[in-house]
């Protein structure tokens, strides 16, 4: 009995990608960290130095990028970050960006909106700024929910009391209008010392974002301590939900305390999830409404399958293959795209790196 256990565990944290194959779409970028994909069939990838760099329709890297934010504070992990394109972009060509900036000797985070047009991105728009991070722990993953609504990861800027500080806007999700105004069914619009931008608090620095098309559940992945502020390991995977405290620096790990969030997921040994995204195409059969998140200390893109909230099975995909995992998207092909992030300092960089991968179909 025990022998059969084991193999069944074995079986549910395997590493496979039976039906799949890899292609690589672009070489050359250093440390990209969000994806796009305007409907032309462009990709856009940021940089994080501060570049925003473009892949033509063909699969070409152009040499000019698309944009260079010089403002972008590059430091640690910190830098230019999340892409996202409004859901109506095809009408107003607006594209978000989230960064890092200096202010004196301190460092902040803020989300910029510009519009497309022939000539770059054109009329910058303030969306928010004074989010306070520091060279770790800064975010900053963007997404648009289900509602239409921006949602907006914060990491706790490595002062982590600050995750359970409603007059702080670190380490929480935050949820804004698409110009910035704080929607007024905020869980904490109206509360006395409370940010009313917060939607969720006590979060270490999530960095995966994404929503389960059928539900509308969000998942969010979480790096957990690094040693310095707790034991290592204790990443988690977690469904947020309006005004949850997800609980640090009060419990990690799969420890759990009343009043907080006991998560999806917990991995210990670290694998550092990074983006996340739910697959809702149709051409790579058997994994519609899987969960998966780009893996950086872990080497691999991670499968989740799940039946509602529950999972039912995970795996590791290319594991070793390609390094260090950092965004995960699905294109308007239907198809999976990941970048590699092995130019970040933390690992040994190939010639060709950093990468942007597409996951096909085996067979085609």
């Amino acid at each position: 009995m025990r022998i059969l256990l084991l193999l069944a565990l074995c079986a549910f944290a395997q590493a496979a990608e039976p039906t799949v194959k890899t292609e690589i779409v672009a070489r050359g970028l250093t440390i990209p960290w969000g994806l796009a994909f305007p409907p032309d069939g462009r990709i856009l990838v940021t940089e994080r130095p501060g570049t925003v760099r473009v892949v033509t329709k063909d699969g070409k890297l152009l040499k000019e990028p698309l944009h260079t934010f010089r403002e972008v504070a590059h430091t640690g992990e910190a830098g230019l970050m999340d892409i996202q394109l409004h859901p109506h972009y095809e009408r107003n060509k607006w594209i978000y960006f989230s960064h890092t900036y200096r202010q004196g000797r301190s460092m902040f985070v803020r989300v910029v909106r510009f519009r497309e047009n022939d000539s770059g991105l054109v009329q910058r728009k303030l969306i928010i700024e004074g989010i306070p991070t520091a060279r770790f722990h800064a975010g900053c993953r963007m997404g648009f929910g289900p509602d239409g609504k921006l949602y907006i990861t914060t990491g706790d800027a490595t002062q982590r009391k600050l995750a359970q500080e409603l007059d702080s806007l670190a380490g929480k999700t935050l949820r804004l209008d698409d110009d910035g105004v704080v929607p007024k069914d905020n869980p904490f619009a109206g509360r006395k010392g409370a940010r009313p931008e917060i939607w969720s608090y006590g979060h270490r620095n999530a960095q995966g974002l994404a929503w389960q098309p059928d539900t509308g559940r969000m998942f969010q992945t979480e790096h957990g301590p690094s040693v310095f502020d707790g034991p290592s390991g204790g990443d988690e995977v977690n469904i947020v939900k309006k005004g949850d405290n997800l609980g640090w620096p009060l419990v990690s790990h799969a420890g759990t305390r009343e009043g907080t969030v006991v998560p999806l997921l917990v991995f210990t040994p670290a694998v550092a999830p990074a983006g996340a995204v739910v697959y809702d195409g149709t051409l790579l059969k058997g994994v519609r409404g899987n969960l998966f998140f780009g893996c950086l200390r872990g080497q691999c893109l991670m499968r989740i399958e799940l039946k509602g909230d529950k999972v039912v099975r995970k795996e590791r995909w290319f594991e070793k293959k390609f390094g260090r995992i950092r965004d995960v998207a699905v294109g308007r092909d239907g198809l999976l795209y990941f970048t590699t992030s092995n130019r970040d300092g933390r690992a040994r960089p190939k010639a060709d790196d950093d990468l942007i991968v597409r996951i096909v179909p085996a067979r085609r």
